[in-house]
């Protein structure tokens, strides 16, 4: 881990490889979803896995426009959180295994949790943890609406699930919830329009299915940063899981009104020929799943490989970076970038001016 840097350094002085958060452009993305959010009966609910950070979450929170809590992929994201003082949590995701459940039934007794389920046998565990200690713990169900992983895959399945839930001691049913991701790389607002209406018409579908079994249904929480703005003309939809929006990556560029805040800078240790460099950012500091990171700002350079050593940069033409030069990389995959740093280091105007510790790292459990 890179010293913490202080306060008014220089970015050109700082220790590389180093994770940068561009602080107008994370306050401008804060602001468009606050902004957007503000005046609607649908509200976000920061997806903290993007960035496992405390402080930024309650920047988030603070920007309005909010439940007033996050979503997280663990219990032990949940229970960071928690600590840091976030009201209420969901974790979008099932918890089976009796330590976790009984580690679910405590933050409960702590905060206001929900958890994700599509099965009974589910329900039956989380109910004898939360028993166990005295807890009540709120519980959503999943529709699986496009990822095919978790979720239930027929609306027939929804009030029965519910009904178990609601007669379940130690738990409280509270909605459904969903995950998708468009089915075009780039979608246009039309797309997005179409394709986000079509997944939410399904939790919606459940939601109803639900009621008209006697269930009142308090949460509808779905949707990306994709569908951030296509929520609010849906009916029903209570709060939408926003994350990529807080720094964005290369994929998501097609949504103009968000800026890319997150850069991995590094230095260049050599120089071997004409048209290539050798820089300090290992694939260890940078996710590069399937694609390799773009280089801002230098036309015509691109990320030929990455490795453990560092990163190969090549040129069309002549190789305009030299040793000692600094050079930046913008990632296509934000959530795994983020999650390979013990901090972030915010820079206005060429200078220092925070440190995000990113206490929510490494949370696999």
């Amino acid at each position: 881990m890179n010293q913490r840097p202080t306060p008014g350094t220089f970015v050109d002085e700082l220790e590389t490889p180093v994770l940068l958060i561009d602080m107008d452009a994370m306050e401008h993305n804060i602001g468009v979803i606050a902004a957007r959010y503000r005046d609607t009966d649908v509200k976000l609910r920061p997806h903290v896995k993007n960035h496992k950070s405390p402080q930024i979450a309650w920047m988030q929170i603070s920007a309005g426009g909010t439940v007033g809590g996050i979503v997280a992929a663990k219990v032990a994201e949940a229970e960071v959180f928690v600590e840091a003082g976030i009201p209420n949590v969901l974790i979008a995701n099932q918890i089976v295994a009796p330590d976790k459940v009984r580690r679910l039934a405590s933050l409960a007794k702590r905060a206001d949790v929900m958890v994700a389920v599509d099965d009974v046998e589910q329900v039956r565990r989380l109910s004898a943890g939360a028993s166990e200690l005295g807890a009540t713990i709120g519980v959503v169900i999943e529709v699986n609406t496009s990822l095919r992983r978790a979720g239930i895959r027929a609306v027939e399945q929804a009030a029965p699930l519910a009904q178990a839930i609601a007669d379940a001691p130690g738990l409280r049913f509270k909605g459904v919830m969903s995950h998708q991701t468009p089915t075009e790389a780039y979608p246009d607002r039309e797309e997005r329009l179409r394709n986000g209406s079509e997944y939410f018409g399904m939790v919606i579908e459940a939601k109803l299915a639900i009621e008209a079994a006697g269930l009142p249904v308090e949460v509808v929480s779905t949707g990306e940063t994709w569908t951030y703005d296509v929520a609010p003309t849906v009916p029903g939809i209570t709060e939408i899981e926003g994350g990529t929006y807080i720094v964005m990556e290369v994929p998501y560029a097609y949504m103009t009104e968000f800026r890319l805040a997150a850069k991995v800078m590094g230095t260049v240790v050599s120089r071997p020929s004409d048209h290539l460099a050798i820089g300090d950012v290992s694939v260890e500091a940078i996710g590069a799943p399937g694609d390799m990171p773009t280089v801002e700002g230098s036309d015509g350079v691109r990320v030929q490989a990455m490795s453990l050593e560092g990163t190969i940069l090549e040129s069309n033409g002549p190789m305009p970076l030299r040793v000692g030069d600094r050079y930046t990389l913008l990632t296509h995959q934000q959530d795994m970038t983020m999650n390979r740093w013990d901090q972030y280091v915010g820079v206005r105007d060429g200078r220092v001016e925070a440190v995000f510790e990113v206490t929510a790292r490494g949370c696999h459990n």
